[in-house]
């Protein structure tokens, strides 16, 4: 089934209404009473009884198709203004919620890390545990503008960790014994980095702590065991964007070793947005007003989870 997009006029719905809807995830269609419908899903997963229902909502209220946004929600295309509730309460019933827009934490987005061969930490459980605690919990917070958080389970950066308010990305930091290296004139340690970071100077393999970005595919690579050994952990980037005005983000000091760690980075990241952002700036402009050392700082203190009722309340 298809629908043509037909001008209705502008004063067929109120920009109330328009608003209204907004709000609960539906985007209107200029000039029609048609709205485009976005569908949470957990970081782009979703059972296939859930896929289904989207598909019969799709057929039996919009008109049949459905899109993948950037933020990994379901779209379902071309709903009329006067079908949208009834079309959430099928939804409803499986469990599905339209939802996704406003000045919120907007829907988590994640790579394959946990089956990829490159993943180097559990992304679909972290995004997961993301998703319930800051998308669902923090619903009701308001925030100075949209705050988009990635995770990505290795630097390879399929999603683009650094190109969100926060992103998170897995680690694999090699440990050296340069004891055992032989300095071989031909390194199966820099053959093995994508990137060409270890090098042998003065008869031993360096690498340079600067350029290596802990993808963790030269662990285990010497034949004399100098890189056996690697510790785990997640990086942390603020104040990435894209659209109109880009922004690369800026990955904090510390290499964090723990999840609980870096799920409390992330609620203090909201935390300042909430509390020292200014209406209408995204979180990279108010790192750039108040300055990134001092974010940091308050992000590696604990005051801003001691405030958190003052901030919410506020």
């Amino acid at each position: 089934m298809s629908v043509t997009l037909t001008p209705m006029g502008p004063a067929t719905l109120s920009q109330d209404e328009v608003k209204r809807v907004k709000a609960l995830g539906c985007l209107h269609c200029k000039g029609t009473d048609l709205f485009n419908c976005r569908v949470i899903t957990k970081n782009g997963k979703i059972t296939a009884d859930k896929m289904q229902r989207i598909v019969d909502a799709a057929n039996k209220f919009g008109n049949g198709e459905v899109c993948m946004t950037t933020r990994l929600t379901m779209e379902i295309q071309q709903v009329p203004f006067h079908k949208i509730d009834d079309m959430r309460a099928f939804l409803a019933e499986a469990g599905l919620e339209t939802g996704g827009t406003g000045k919120k934490v907007r829907p988590v987005v994640s790579c394959k890390g946990t089956t990829c061969q490159y993943g180097l930490l559990d992304s679909y459980a972290l995004s997961e545990e993301i998703h319930e605690r800051f998308f669902k919990g923090y619903s009701a917070v308001t925030l100075p503008h949209k705050f988009k958080i990635a995770v990505g389970g290795c630097p390879n950066n399929c999603v683009k960790p650094n190109l969100n308010d926060v992103g998170i990305i897995g680690q694999r930091v090699p440990d050296f014994d340069p004891y055992k290296c032989h300095g071989c004139r031909r390194c199966l340690c820099e053959k093995a980095c994508p990137i060409h970071v270890p090098k042998i100077v003065d008869g031993k393999m360096y690498a340079d702590p600067e350029l290596c970005n802990h993808c963790g595919r030269c662990v285990g690579k010497c034949p004399f065991h100098a890189r056996d050994n690697s510790t785990y952990g997640f990086r942390v980037y603020i104040g990435g964007r894209w659209g109109k005005q880009i922004a690369q983000g800026k990955p904090l000091e510390k290499i964090f070793t723990s999840q609980d760690e870096v799920l409390d980075i992330v609620e203090k990241c909201i935390l300042l947005f909430r509390d020292q952002g200014i209406a209408g700036e995204r979180f990279s402009d108010t790192i750039n007003r108040i300055g990134f050392e001092n974010v940091q700082a308050q992000l590696l203190s604990n005051d801003l989870l001691d405030r958190k009722a003052e901030i919410i309340a506020d």
